[in-house]
């Protein structure tokens, strides 16, 4: 295969007719010249030539040598396909501010569209938030889906009751203005405060709400680990079945020694539903460990009612706080203990981020339920918890109706140790595993990636090489797009992009970031989608 060492980069490209012409305008014409192109279906790999005009691909195909006006780029040897489609992302703030609005980490994974409001977490004010995104600008397209339990902790505060007929239905005509002003349906986070207090009759409700409009309900189930899986995935189901409502499982995962191994029969469950009329889809990042925070992680839902002042009390109090103790003890063992769970950030205690709750138990010679409580008294932290199996992972990894998704956010480097996966999420999938270790063949992972997030959300006009369709394209280097980010260097960008387009703009060129902030908002109802 022909490679184009970096260096050499103008030797790639070859303009024709009008020197300097680059995507971005209505007549800029783009020729993606005999790269192998994945169109997002699924089917194998092909070579022909991708065209592009403005912000549309025009023709997928064979054309001919001379072509009038056009920049003709060489892609032998490369992979053309659309552009990742993340349909799990936490930039809800990030994308947002100026330092981390450009998404660079993403860019380099390939990805032009990110999904906001995953978990229960976001802004409600959908139009609002749209606004921003399109006044400010911002690296990667952005669709929002209304978070739930942002959307309950407006309505209600953090308690734990359910909610009276009342406050359901101000719920739902907040909703319903999310929906209306653009959002592709809602999230729920069901093991965080307060959408965990949330009961499955109010759950349903809602969904019924996003039903109306074809929306989905993507749902952090309220339990991964060997207890809670296969009630929490039978009660989204349930939501599925009584609402009418498509189904998606966020970050599709069995967590803990107890639930390894567990994932073959949680698919067939799935797939019964899916074989019974049901849409039911799952997400996935690649990779044996999760996070998010520490509080979360080990201290009871119940404990953490009306937020961490309240929580604190609680724990330290001289009669409930060994009952609190003990069930986070408890935890922490179903966990695989706390030398599994690593500090991710923590500004007062920088010296413990890179540590696990073990490592600073025997430093500090604290107990590690001590160590917990610590943290929460400084104002929490983010965790890196190792609790998977690598076997689930690539089981989970084959199946045609599980996509890819990051579960991460846009940042830029600093000095602490976040998940991977924000860097590397997508180049791992396509790089690791369906290149080096074929565990899945290539348009399977790339459709994982593009076309299958794109039905999932109901996206119309992306995440496929079709003519008529948005021109969010990737040109990856097959022997180079790989991950390098770990777990103690996790700010290391993803190589093997050689060009990304973002609505027709050219974005990343040989590799290079162009300075444009090409992404817009996407709103379900708009007339910017046609």
């Amino acid at each position: 295969m022909k490679r184009f060492p970096h260096v050499f980069a103008h030797l790639a490209v070859l303009v024709l007719g009008m020197p300097g012409a680059v995507a971005g305008g209505e007549s800029a014409t783009i020729v993606l010249r005999g790269g192998m192109v994945y169109d997002g279906t699924g089917q194998p790999g092909r070579s022909v030539d991708v065209v592009l005009r403005g912000n549309k691909i025009v023709q997928v195909g064979k054309v001919g040598r001379q072509v009038a006006g056009a920049r003709v780029i060489d892609v032998t040897g490369l992979v053309v396909c659309p552009g990742f489609i993340d349909l799990h992302n936490h930039s809800d703030e990030n994308i947002l501010k100026p330092e981390s609005r450009v998404a660079l980490n993403y860019l380099t994974q390939g990805v032009t569209t990110i999904v906001t409001g995953n978990c229960g977490f976001g802004p409600v004010d959908v139009a609002g938030y749209y606004r921003r995104l399109a006044r400010q600008g911002a690296g990667v397209n952005v669709a929002h889906l209304v978070p739930h339990g942002a959307l309950r902790e407006q309505v209600m505060g953090n308690v734990n009751r359910a909610a009276n007929e009342r406050e359901l239905d101000r719920m739902k005509r907040l909703l319903r203005k999310g929906l209306r002003a653009g959002a592709w349906g809602m999230s729920t986070g069901l093991i965080y405060t307060p959408g965990c207090y949330a009961n499955t009759e109010e759950l349903i409700e809602l969904a019924r709400v996003v039903a109306e409009v074809d929306g989905l309900y993507a749902s952090h189930i309220r339990g991964e680990d060997a207890q809670h899986l296969w009630d929490a995935l039978e009660e989204a189901l349930r939501i599925g079945r009584e609402a009418g409502v498509r189904v998606h499982i966020s970050h599709f995962k069995a967590s803990g020694p107890d639930a390894w191994g567990s994932l073959p029969a949680a698919c067939k469950l799935l797939e019964r539903a899916r074989a019974a009329g049901l849409s039911v889809t799952a997400d996935q990042y690649p990779y044996t460990a999760s996070s998010t925070s520490v509080a979360a992680m080990t201290i009871p839902q119940e404990a953490r009612e009306g937020g961490r002042k309240r929580m604190l009390a609680r724990l330290t109090d001289a009669h409930e706080g060994p009952r609190w103790r003990k069930r986070i003890a408890e935890g922490l063992a179903k966990r695989g203990g706390p030398e599994t769970i690593m500090i991710a950030a923590l500004k007062q205690r920088p010296e413990w981020v890179g540590r696990t709750l073990a490592e600073i138990a025997q430093a500090t010679r604290m107990d590690p339920v001590d160590v917990i409580i610590e943290i929460e008294k400084l104002g929490g932290a983010s965790a890196v918890a190792f609790t998977m199996h690598e076997d689930d992972v690539r089981y989970a990894m084959m199946k045609p109706y599980v996509a890819t998704a990051s579960d991460g956010a846009a940042r830029v480097p600093d000095e602490t140790l976040p998940h991977p996966r924000s860097y590397g999420c997508f180049p791992r999938k396509i790089g690791r595993y369906a290149l080096e270790h074929k565990v899945l063949p290539l348009e399977q992972a790339i459709r994982s990636c593009t076309g299958l997030p794109a039905d999932i959300l109901g996206l119309p006009r992306r995440g496929y090489l079709k003519p008529g369709y948005v021109a969010d394209v990737l040109v990856f280097d097959p022997e180079t797009f790989r991950d390098h980010a770990t777990f103690r260097e996790p700010h290391r960008y993803s190589t093997g992009v050689v060009y990304l387009f973002v609505n027709g703009e050219l974005v990343l060129d040989y590799g290079r970031f162009t300075g444009r902030l090409a992404g817009k908002p996407l709103r379900k109802t708009a007339s910017e989608l046609r």
